[in-house]
């Protein structure tokens, strides 16, 4: 009886030996889904980097530290790399892009994660007379309007799959457009009740304010006041002003004069779009331009702006023509553009340097500082790439009948790039503190329908430019500066829940890039060339970028304004 307890406490011993020999052999859980490794972390605030492990747990930032004992599923190496929050572009055209090709290649590439939209014109609200002016301006993408608001577009972009986050403004000139339509005219009482009402039902739906692009029509026919009421709404659901000013040329520091009365009086933070001075007769009025809005701010103002990192501009080739010859839309521009008294008559005050409006064809100071980047029709396709002043050299007419011909005859806007900056003040624009960074352009790939037409450089190349050839090769501003203005001051300015830093229980938006190799390739001849030096990016946990390639993961997300009553 004791020999058989005996044996079978010996039994007992080894089955319990076997199974903790088992149990030590398989696989602990992982304490993270990713661990990225002995990076240089600049959190996004501004502070002095450190090397740290950066660990992410779902879809958040789990722990900052040292982590060599921990574990994780994925181990990235960032030994020699930069880890930083993902940055986050705050003038984006990426409204159609997107829908296209949710990758956002040239974007994401760069370690853009979150991109901003609305200046001016929205994807939404959306009626009949609203589709039928974004069906008509279609170019090189198609597809179809399967949505009313600005909040079902980009949910629609969300439901649909985008490797990025996005969020945006609603744009004043689609709400006069979806009240009044495209006449040069004032609303009525009423009218202007129904345009408080577009604003109150998108802000609650979570826009993150107004955006406003005076020097094109309609817009142009807005008044301050008009405007005021619009900003009194998103003022209540803590939204901001952004605006592309009503001039940026002879009249820069009036038009920032209407943007500073519009905060005051409507209460609202407010920033200029692109910040720039126009054509190389204002190029002087910088020196006035940023002061004056320090002084603004030393009075209690929230004045903010961004930029892009280019002496170039990159709107329509309709930004040539008076304002008035667009009243009643693009079907009545391209009815006048074909009467020869009313060519005449604009050819005219195209001539003519006025404070009126914003001329870019004087501002571009010759036409072959006009290039022309993208035509809707197959017939001038061939034209994308060259000069206004080749154009019309080929023809053998003059410049402006040349303009106007083209418009006419492709029946859009035509893609155009003017020549219009000085280097001087982009540098003095990048050294200050209180400016962020948008491309103003959609996101892109080197692949069809994309490659139909050229655009503005900085679709692949601005963010890039920032750390490589203003950081990097001429120490304008400082590493730790240029993140943060990337990332934490403008997911600060913009309010977005839980972005904009490497801190814990952030969302994972991060990305991991070399110092020594970032740099833009898209030149204005060649501009559809990736940005280099991008390593890995994350968007909320999920991995998009691996060694400098796409994942194909689309975990990207609509982000919201705050939308709550004062």
């Amino acid at each position: 009886m004791k020999q058989n307890f005996l044996w079978a406490v010996a039994f007992l011993t080894i089955v319990l030996a076997m199974l903790a020999q088992e149990r030590s052999q398989s696989p602990a859980p992982a304490d993270f889904d990713v661990i990225i490794r002995g990076g240089t972390v600049y959190d996004g605030t501004g502070a002095a980097p450190r090397q740290a492990d950066v660990a992410i747990r779902g879809d958040r930032i789990a722990a900052i530290g040292d982590l060599n004992t921990a574990r994780a599923r994925t181990i990235v190496d960032a030994k020699g790399l930069a880890v930083a929050p993902g940055f986050i572009n705050m003038l984006s055209w990426s409204t159609e892009s997107l829908i296209q090709d949710g990758r956002s290649q040239s974007e994401i590439r760069q370690g853009v994660t979150t991109e901003i939209m609305g200046e001016g014109e929205s994807m939404g609200p959306v009626n009949d007379r609203v589709r039928e002016h974004m069906l008509r301006a279609q170019t090189d993408i198609k597809y179809d309007i399967k949505w009313n608001t600005l909040a079902e577009y980009l949910q629609y972009l969300e439901k649909r799959g985008i490797s990025c986050n996005v969020a945006s403004f609603l744009g004043a000139t689609t709400v006069r457009e979806y009240v009044i339509g495209f006449e040069d005219k004032a609303p009525t009482p009423e009218q202007l009740d129904q345009m408080r009402e577009l604003v109150r039902k998108e802000m609650e739906a979570g826009a993150l304010g107004i955006g406003t692009s005076l020097i094109y029509p309609p817009a142009f026919y807005a008044s301050t006041d008009e405007l005021i009421e619009l900003c009194k709404v998103a003022a209540k659901y803590q939204g901001k002003y952004i605006s592309h000013m009503r001039s940026e040329g002879n009249q820069l520091i009036e038009a920032l004069d209407e943007l500073l009365r519009i905060a005051r009086e409507a209460n609202i933070p407010a920033e200029l779009y692109h910040i720039k001075a126009a054509g190389q007769e204002n190029w002087s009025k910088e020196d006035e331009l940023l002061p004056r809005i320090e002084r603004a701010q030393k009075e209690g103002l929230n004045v903010r702006a961004n930029m892009y990192t280019y002496t170039a501009a990159g709107t329509g080739l309709d930004a040539c023509l008076p304002p008035w010859s667009e009243d009643g839309g693009y079907p009545a521009l391209f009815k006048r553009l074909r009467d020869p008294a009313t060519r005449e008559k604009i050819k005219a005050e195209v001539k003519i340097d006025s404070d009126k409006w914003e001329n870019l064809y004087l501002a571009a100071g010759s036409p072959d500082k006009i290039l022309l980047v993208g035509f809707k029709s197959d017939k001038l396709k061939p034209l994308t790439g060259k000069t206004l002043a080749e154009v019309a050299k080929m023809r053998g007419k003059d410049p402006i009948d040349t303009m106007m011909d083209l418009i006419a005859e492709d029946e859009s806007r035509i893609g155009t790039i003017y020549f219009v900056m000085s280097e001087d003040n982009v540098k003095k624009e990048v050294a200050k503190a209180w400016i962020s960074f948008g491309s103003d352009e959609a996101s892109q790939a080197p692949e069809p329908p994309f490659t139909k037409s050229n655009p503005h450089p900085r679709a692949y190349g601005n963010f890039a430019r920032v750390l490589g050839k203003y950081v990097r090769d001429e120490k304008v501003i400082p590493m730790k500066e240029a993140i943060h203005r990337l990332s934490g001051l403008p997911a600060t300015n913009l309010g977005l829940d839980h972005r904009g830093f490497v801190k814990e229980g952030m969302f994972a938006d991060v990305v991991v890039f070399d110092p020594a190799t970032i740099t833009d390739r898209a030149t204005f001849e060649k501009p559809h060339q990736y940005a280099v030096g991008v390593k890995h990016v994350f968007v909320n946990g999920v991995q998009v970028i691996k060694d400098g390639e796409h994942t194909g993961a689309k975990p990207g997300r609509a982000l919201w304004g705050q939308g709550k009553v004062k």
